[in-house]
């Protein structure tokens, strides 16, 4: 199972988050959504998501 990031909800394969610098993460997740390009998603938008990757929508 992928882990993500507490503050980002990324999913991040490393010991540190490439958006926020941190380690704190979390293996229970649901829901995810691929951001493409985020410059001209509207869902990017409205989740404040400014970096292209894979994203947990709900995280605990």
């Amino acid at each position: 199972m992928k882990k993500v990031c507490r503050k980002c909800k990324i999913f991040v394969d490393k010991e540190v988050c490439p958006i926020c610098g941190g380690n704190q993460f979390t293996n229970t997740w649901k829901g995810r959504i691929a951001i493409l390009n985020s410059e001209k998603s509207e869902i990017a938008k409205k989740l404040e998501i400014k970096k292209d990757g894979e994203y947990a929508i709900k995280i605990r």
